[in-house]
């Protein structure tokens, strides 16, 4: 056991982050599961693909796993869904708001000069 205060708080920091860092690694492990589970079944195997890309992509920005493993596992991912023939799911498209136009450039003011 660590004596010193700053030790003692590592640990405490530590196990936190493990505990976190484990619940990313198993909704990883869980996506990427449910995905290859649905590639037998065919029912919404793109939105599972989407989803554990999804997963992948969130344990790498928690830095859980490395940047490459991640686009590895991305890879692998599309290429076992493109070998079971499965589409992309579209992407839904975002409502366009109307842009408003601008409004005329003002003249810059000008000054009067008054007679003397």
């Amino acid at each position: 056991m660590p004596i010193i205060k700053s030790a003692k708080k590592r640990v405490r920091v530590a196990k936190k982050a493990s505990v976190r860092n484990s619940k990313t690694k198993r909704s990883l492990k869980t996506a990427v599961k449910a995905f290859h589970a649905s590639l037998t079944g065919g029912k919404k195997t793109s939105e599972k693909l989407s989803k554990a890309q999804s997963e992948v992509d969130k344990a790498a920005k928690k830095k859980v796993i490395h940047k490459n493993k991640a686009a590895r596992k991305k890879s692998q991912l599309a290429k076992a869904a493109k070998a079971a023939g499965v589409k992309p799911a579209a992407k839904k498209a975002a409502a366009k708001k109307p842009t408003a136009k601008k409004a005329p450039a003002k003249k810059p003011a000008t000054k009067k000069t008054t007679k003397k």
